[in-house]
């Protein structure tokens, strides 16, 4: 892997993203455990062997204030020194730290994970309209389009015949043959 040099600006504005995320109160400025967790699984740093879940977690209270829940830049910036050894063995410490860096410049919080949207074919089954029985099948027309009103309510018929009458407008024939 080639040597990258990468400004701290970068690395703050992917700390920026992380630490606002999922927080509607947050100002970017400090990061919680769980977004610091979320940063390590997203850019790699997690790699199930050399750096697992419980390292990160180690490694956030080791350099968070007693009482507090957050960190700051600073102390984001040590944890990572703190990791990068551990992430990339075998390497020196600052070339370790920069390839740590090349995995979170710019990276934001992916949605891998994040529940989806209901499987179109159930969807689709269920809300087919030529499936349906019934009352429910008055209320559609032949193109599935709902009737509005009409699908919903009894409207009378006020032509003046019985209803389900076969022969209305044939009265005036009969008349005439008569």
């Amino acid at each position: 892997m080639a040597e990258v040099s990468v400004s701290v600006a970068e690395i703050e504005t992917s700390f920026q993203k992380f630490a606002v995320h999922g927080d509607t109160k947050a100002r970017g400025k400090e990061m919680n455990g769980k977004n610091f967790a979320k940063l390590c699984k997203d850019c790699n740093i997690i790699d199930g062997k050399n750096v697992t879940t419980t390292d990160v977690d180690i490694v956030f209270s080791k350099f968070k204030a007693k009482s507090a829940r957050v960190i700051t830049f600073e102390q984001f910036n040590q944890a990572l020194t703190e990791l990068a050894p551990k992430r990339f063995k075998g390497k020196s410490k600052e070339e370790s730290l920069q390839q740590l860096y090349g995995l979170i410049v710019g990276k934001g919080p992916a949605n891998v994970g994040v529940t989806k949207v209901a499987k179109a074919s159930a969807v689709d089954r269920l809300t087919d309209t030529t499936k349906y029985t019934g009352a429910h099948k008055e209320r559609f027309d032949d193109s599935g389009k709902g009737k509005g009103k009409v699908g919903r309510e009894d409207v009378p018929d006020k032509s003046g015949y019985v209803g389900a009458y076969k022969g209305s407008g044939t009265y005036d024939e009969k008349v005439k043959e008569a």
